[in-house]
């Protein structure tokens, strides 16, 4: 007897808010696996049933998208901006109507299927909400709109409503509705430091500035929450602020996988780097899907935007006549041949030449700040934060700021806890140096032991850990990276918080042995239950003239309270730690 043949499987389904990897506006998607059956035939299945749906609605103009990954596929359908919760019920009605095309089994009624779905649409149905988008979208101003408020304007020209008490487009006060300039912040890493320095300098020259990132949401300088906001909701939380004058919004993978773009219009946006992360995940298996992903953003930028372009970073340069909007490049190697032949066709660009950032343009060359004067740098040594002001140097002028405003910024920004929390914040207890950073993927361990390489000590230590959404060859290479460091002890740590799926134990195992299969000898090699201990062990150990080397991410705000503890009575190596109910988060 001929075996029954496998149906697709539905791994996600979910709503798109905006912008996104196939959709230029709203709708709905299903990540489906094919389970081995031909590509072409899956997605008939799929189309020919959605279309049917469609039209049986009403919504024959809406449209399908289909990405294809390996193994699997992304089914996508635009919708009313007032039915995207009907219209996930409507892509999983066809996937099932495709599954019993495909397998030849009982095919749900579909009349039912689609008095069902009137039904849903009829109940979603908000035609106030539309009139308000439609009034909005003529007047060329923003309309934000999420499940408990809709907004028009951004920052200080933004006016809100509950989504229940939408008024009519002639009710709305349109004279004071404007628009405030928007910076997208995406990339593998460097997001949430590119976030933070931006809004210290536009600060530091007097711009009220909101933003949010991967651990708050920030506006005039007060936290109004903490916690992930790198996604739609963080955004919006900045432009419907009446106090933001300018809104700088990291704009993580997740988010742009998850729901897409909170905006559709944008001034700025950077890409600091496309690496290796998160494979798996929302149909993205490979870099090339994962630099589709980031790309995203470009969507939001219209002809007199600028997007700002790492130059050093292969997969971007290969990526960038995809670019509607003009470049800006960003270098270390002011010789850099892409940078150099776009400066030379009229292009601007921001290089580190010498010791110094450097503008480069149709006006020609201007010094922006000696790397010195700039704390996070390090005098240059931290080339990924160099890097990082690369790229802010070329956001701010392109926001307005002179030189001189954006050296004076640069210059008051420091990589403390305070400041920059979890990103290269150095610690000098009793000699010893501590060096606290969220570097979590292979790419930012990698930068973060070429930082540590400049370092001198008498011993190096490791602390090593992962997240446990990676796959066992990216867990793997984050080991490959960390040993480049050739410390003399490693420390793996369990993260509860972060297992993801994963036993207990089995990514601390993982990484064991891939550093025992690196070389590393066993008595190198210890294990605590938790990021503190592992943190408390690696103090522990060390002696004055040591480095350790932290990478924390589950219990950051504990491990930087007792390392500002430590440092400010002055700990020493050997001494006795203070008991853990007695330290406080900074």
């Amino acid at each position: 007897m001929t075996a029954p043949s496998p149906p697709l499987v539905l791994a996600d389904s979910r709503r798109l808010t905006g912008p996104s990897l196939l959709l230029d506006r709203p709708g709905a998607v299903l990540d489906v696996n094919l389970a081995g059956r031909d590509p072409a035939e899956a997605v008939l299945a799929w189309e020919t049933a959605v279309r049917r749906l469609l039209g049986a609605l009403g919504w024959a103009r809406e449209e399908s998208r289909v990405r294809r990954f390996a193994g699997g596929a992304s089914l996508a359908v635009t919708a009313p901006l007032d039915a995207l919760f009907t219209a996930t019920e409507v892509n999983e009605a066809a996937l099932a109507l495709a599954n019993a095309a495909l397998t030849g089994g009982p095919a749900p009624d579909e009349a039912a299927t689609v008095d069902r779905l009137r039904t849903l649409a009829a109940g979603e149905a908000n035609p106030r909400l539309l009139a308000l988008v439609a009034a909005a979208r003529a007047r060329g101003v923003s309309c934000l709109v999420d499940t408990e408020a809709v907004s028009v304007g951004t920052g200080i020209g933004s006016v809100t409503w509950p989504l229940t008490a939408l008024p009519a487009p002639d009710a709305v006060p349109w004279a004071e509705v404007r628009e405030v300039p928007v910076v997208l912040v995406t990339g593998c890493n460097g997001k949430t430091t590119t976030v933070r320095l931006l809004s210290a300098v536009l600060a530091a020259a007097g711009r009220v500035t909101g933003f949010c990132c991967s651990d708050t949401v920030t506006v005039a300088g007060e936290r109004l929450d903490e916690g992930d906001w790198s996604g739609p909701g963080g955004a919006r939380r900045v432009l419907r602020d009446r106090r933001t004058e300018v809104a700088v919004l990291e704009t993580a993978r997740g988010g742009i996988l998850r729901r897409g773009l909170a905006v559709t219009r944008a001034d700025l946006a950077i890409i600091t780097n496309v690496a290796e992360d998160h494979f798996g995940e929302f149909g993205i298996t490979d870099l090339a899907g994962l630099a589709d992903a980031k790309f995203v953003v470009t969507r939001a930028l219209g002809p007199r935007s600028r997007l700002v372009l790492n130059a050093d970073d292969p997969v971007l340069v290969g990526r960038a006549h995809q670019a509607t909007a003009p470049v800006v490049w960003f270098s270390l190697d002011p010789a850099n041949p892409w940078v150099r032949a776009h400066v030379a066709e009229g292009g601007d660009a921001v290089v580190a030449e010498d010791t110094d950032i450097v503008l480069l343009g149709p006006g020609g060359r201007a010094v922006v700040a000696p790397l010195a004067s700039v704390p996070i740098t390090l005098g240059g040594a931290a080339r990924h934060n160099v890097a990082n002001v690369l790229g802010v140097a070329a956001l701010a002028t392109r926001l307005g700021l002179g030189p001189e405003a954006v050296a004076r910024g640069l210059a008051g920004f420091r990589g403390t806890a305070e400041q920059n929390p979890g990103r290269l914040n150095i610690f000098q207890l009793g000699g010893a140096t501590v060096v606290a950073d969220f570097a979590h993927n292979p790419h930012g361990m990698a930068a973060l032991v070429a930082l540590a390489q400049t370092l001198p000590a008498r011993r190096r230590l490791l602390l090593l850990g992962q997240a446990g959404d990676r796959d066992d060859t990216a867990i793997a290479e984050l080991a490959r990276s960390g040993w480049a460091l050739r410390p003399d002890r490693v420390v793996l740590k369990e993260m509860d918080k972060y297992l993801r799926g994963r036993a207990a134990g089995e990514i601390t195992a993982l990484l064991r042995e891939a550093l025992l299969g690196l070389g590393v000898p066993h008595d190198r090699i210890t294990r605590a239950d938790s990021e503190y201990e592992g943190v408390l062990a690696a103090l522990t150990w060390a002696r004055p003239d040591d480095l350790l080397i932290l990478p924390v991410h589950s219990e950051r705000d504990r491990v930087l309270g007792l390392l500002a503890r430590l440092e400010r009575e002055q700990w020493r190596p050997g001494a006795p730690l203070p008991a853990p109910a007695a330290v406080d988060a900074p």
